[in-house]
This record gives structure tokens, C-alpha cells and sequence, in this order.
């Protein structure tokens, strides 16, 4: 497993520079609900000669990982990766279906 370290604590109240839909509906849901504003963290993995970064926010006491990992350019999307697996946890949006989904229900039909 690749080493992180933790960089700067963001707030979804940050200013936006790219898309922010998925960080708007987790905000959203986490009012509606009555709990504090998510936490974004950032996170570094040196690789070679490049730095690749991921998210993780915490809602509620709980922390959601992006599930990928993305160039300086574009840890925006890092968030939105956050973001929108915070929600498929919350159950508010499914949970797309893999191709091993797809497998298992054939062996199983």
C-alpha cells in the first residue's frame, strides 16, 4: 500500500476553481441532516518523479477515501472522488455497479 501524508485541512467552503457538484450535494445532504460541514484532507504519494495526490473527508465522525488517485493539476477531482463516495455510503446516491457485478449475477442466474 502506498504511503500517504497528510497535507493541507481543507473545508468544502473553500472557493472553487473546478467542479464542485459532488462537494455541493454532500454539503447539502450533511445540512439537511443537521450535521457540521465536511472536512477534506489531501494526500500525498511521491511516485518516481511525480507526486500523485487522493482525498479523504471525514462527515460525521466517519472519513470516505477517493478511490483514485490524481495529478497536482487535478486534485479538485480527488475531492469530487471523495465527495461522491461519501454520499453512496450515506446511501443518498447507489453505488455504480462494476464489471464484477455484472459477472456475478450471470454465474449465479
Amino acid at each position: 500500500m502506498a504511503s500517504m501524508t497528510a497535507s493541507r485541512l481543507h473545508t468544502a467552503t473553500t472557493t472553487p476553481v473546478h467542479s464542485t457538484v459532488w462537494q455541493n450535494k454532500l454539503m447539502n445532504e450533511c445540512r439537511s441532516r443537521g450535521l457540521r460541514a465536511p472536512n477534506f484532507q489531501e494526500c500525498s504519494d511521491r511516485r518516481g518523479g511525480r507526486t500523485a495526490w487522493s482525498s479523504v473527508v471525514e462527515v460525521n465522525g466517519c472519513k470516505h477515501q477517493a478511490r483514485y488517485w490524481y495529478d497536482g493539476d487535478w486534485v479538485n477531482n480527488a475531492r469530487e472522488d471523495a465527495a461522491e463516495v461519501a454520499l453512496q455510503r450515506m446511501g443518498v446516491v447507489p453505488a455504480p455497479r462494476g464489471p464484477h457485478a455484472r459477472l456475478l449475477g450471470s454465474i449465479s442466474a
